[in-house]
């Protein structure tokens, strides 16, 4: 038998690694989601928030060890593709709605490309290498995770990178989103439903936290709202990745380079 295949029945036998993560779920969706109201905006508090801030405080308890860190690494990958093939089985019955939302949805994923060129720039200037790639092509969910770990992998900068922003994007992202949604409704002319439709950034928990802001403030408009933000989010996630492949991705690396070619000849 391979060393490789050593490795990988190791892993599974990894009793330790899998008991920690059965508690962990079992504690997280005991507590469940929670909607704390600000103003317009609502802070959602979900599952996925407590299972990193509690694996966050194992790490550094003599329960979980460098053996378990490891073996967890291969597993993100296992969990993303399943994720991917959920999504893969979603889009295809869901096509009819997506060809019916019209060209306005469509044209919303390129406002996703904001994030290379405004987030791209900053994190040069800060001084970040490789890692500005994985952070600054998309807003870093799960199919963005996917596309850099197999273009890249897992330990490479771009991989650090983009995991880095998968989890600041779970942490903070539908607070941020849940706040900004409902100040800017209220305070600018622009109509609600274009908030809706913005709100589908490809995330289940920022389109729910952005909408439900939304719902709060306008309520009679409920059903429009979550309509919007659902086929929003159906198309970022059916077309997000593909944006990312054939334009997102090339594009960071091509400003990446140069930038950085640029500040070294400065230097």
């Amino acid at each position: 038998m391979s060393e490789n295949s050593n490795s990988i029945i190791g892993l599974w036998k990894d009793w330790r690694l899998h008991v920690l993560v059965f508690i962990t779920v079992i504690i997280t969706e005991a507590i469940g989601q929670f909607s704390i109201p600000v103003g317009p905006g609502v802070i959602l508090l979900l599952p996925m928030l407590y299972a990193l801030i509690i694996g966050l405080i194992l790490y550094f308890t003599p329960l979980v060890k460098e053996k378990q860190s490891k073996n967890a690494e291969p597993i993100i990958v296992l969990g993303v593709a399943l994720l991917l093939a959920k999504i893969g089985v979603i889009i295809g019955p869901s096509l009819p709605e997506v060809i019916a939302a019209g060209p306005a949805l469509l044209l919303q994923e390129l406002g996703n490309l904001g994030t290379i060129l405004l987030a791209l720039p900053v994190a040069i200037w800060l001084g970040m290498k490789r890692e500005a790639v994985g952070m600054t092509h998309s807003i870093g969910r799960e199919p963005n995770v996917g596309l850099i770990m197999d273009k890249f992998g897992i330990n490479s900068p771009e991989g650090r990178g983009v995991m880095t922003m998968y989890i600041f994007g779970t942490v903070f992202g539908a607070v941020f989103l849940g706040l900004i949604s409902g100040f800017l409704a209220t305070i600018t002319p622009l109509h609600p439903l274009s908030f809706a439709m913005a709100s589908g950034v490809g995330s289940g928990s920022m389109m729910a936290a952005a909408s439900g802001s939304l719902i709060a403030a306008f309520p009679d408009l409920e059903t429009s709202i979550v309509a919007f933000a659902g086929a929003s989010n159906l198309l970022s996630l059916s077309t997000g990745l593909w944006v990312s492949i054939f334009i997102g991705l090339p594009l960071t690396e091509k400003i990446y380079a140069v930038m950085t070619k640029r500040r070294e000849s400065k230097s």
